[in-house]
């Protein structure tokens, strides 16, 4: 009984250092939500405003750019999978990769080949553990992504598209793919994160949802020094902001999953010291008990024994 009150003891202890660690990590991911909220918030003006303007110039040019022109026989797509560096998030990355994998079943059953590329060592770990090949990652920044990060993934994934022979790169049109999807997780509220998918390449405008009257004066716009020119200026920047966009509501739904998931943690471990706490005591008692009823039954026998001799 002794050892079976300690060993109880031993847990209660156990499970309240793992208490402390999950706690504190659900005040750090709630500290930091607020800051991936506030981050979030200040970059969708920039990326509203350049979205409008690459829309003008789409809409409003008769150029025809490798970034906003649908391939007629599309062949290769790419994929961009935001995940998280670290676990500790319940199923976060779990559900990104199956939205994931859904969208290359998807794009495999229209003929398009799939080239994967990976933000987060979960998703790196997904697909490693499955033997399955990807083009590019990048990690260390899941939680705090700067925009340095999106240039830089932005960059990989343009180059992917084939460019006309008279801009300076260009890539083999055998080689080059024809979409760019985004799989990411969008920040709905602390209780709700959802994966999502986007298309970010071809750039899709919508330039109004009723079509203009017969008598409707259109604005006219110049571009200087050409429609081409202000796309190739403007395309990069606004892939880099979407992707700058897309990693920080990946950011504050991962952090708003780690809370949950260790606020979660926390109240389980608290459960699980109430139920070792209530089984020590009821352990203790048992033993107290049977100790007491031992002694009295001695006291008994020694006062029976002496009757008899007497």
């Amino acid at each position: 009984m002794a050892a079976s009150v300690r060993e109880l003891r031993a847990k209660i202890r156990s499970t309240q250092a793992t208490k402390k660690i999950t706690r504190a990590m659900e005040l750090i991911a709630a500290s930091r939500i607020i800051k991936a909220q506030q981050r979030a918030a200040a970059a969708a003006p920039y990326a509203r405003e350049l979205t409008r303007a690459v829309s003008a110039v789409a809409t409003f040019s008769n150029v025809e750019h490798a970034l906003t022109t649908e391939k007629a026989d599309p062949k290769k797509a790419a994929v961009l999978v935001i995940a998280s560096d670290r676990g500790l998030a319940g199923a976060y990355s779990a559900s990104v990769m199956k939205e994931a994998e859904r969208l290359v079943e998807k794009l495999q059953s229209e003929g398009k080949e799939v080239d994967l590329y990976l933000s987060g060592r979960k998703a790196e770990a997904y697909y490693n553990f499955r033997d399955r090949p990807y083009v590019q990652s990048w990690t260390g920044f899941s939680d705090k992504p700067e925009y340095a990060n999106a240039k830089e993934i932005g960059n990989t994934l343009v180059r992917t598209f084939h460019i006309d022979e008279s801009e300076e790169e260009t890539i083999d049109p055998a080689v080059a793919a024809a979409e760019l999807h985004v799989v990411f997780t969008r920040f709905k509220s602390m209780l709700t994160q959802e994966p999502d998918v986007i298309r970010l390449l071809p750039l899709e405008v919508v330039a109004g949802t009723e079509a203009p009257a017969e008598d409707d004066v259109l604005p006219l716009y110049e571009f200087e020094p050409s429609a081409h020119e202000v796309l190739n200026a403007l395309l990069p920047k606004y892939i880099h902001s979407r992707i700058y966009y897309c990693l920080l509501q990946a950011s504050a739904s991962e952090l708003a999953a780690r809370q949950k998931a260790m606020k979660s943690a926390t109240d389980n471990a608290q459960d699980l010291i109430e139920k070792y706490t209530r089984t020590a005591n009821q352990a203790r008692q048992a033993g107290i008990t049977q100790e007491i009823s031992e002694i009295v039954g001695g006291a008994n026998a020694l006062a029976d024994a002496s009757a008899g001799s007497e």
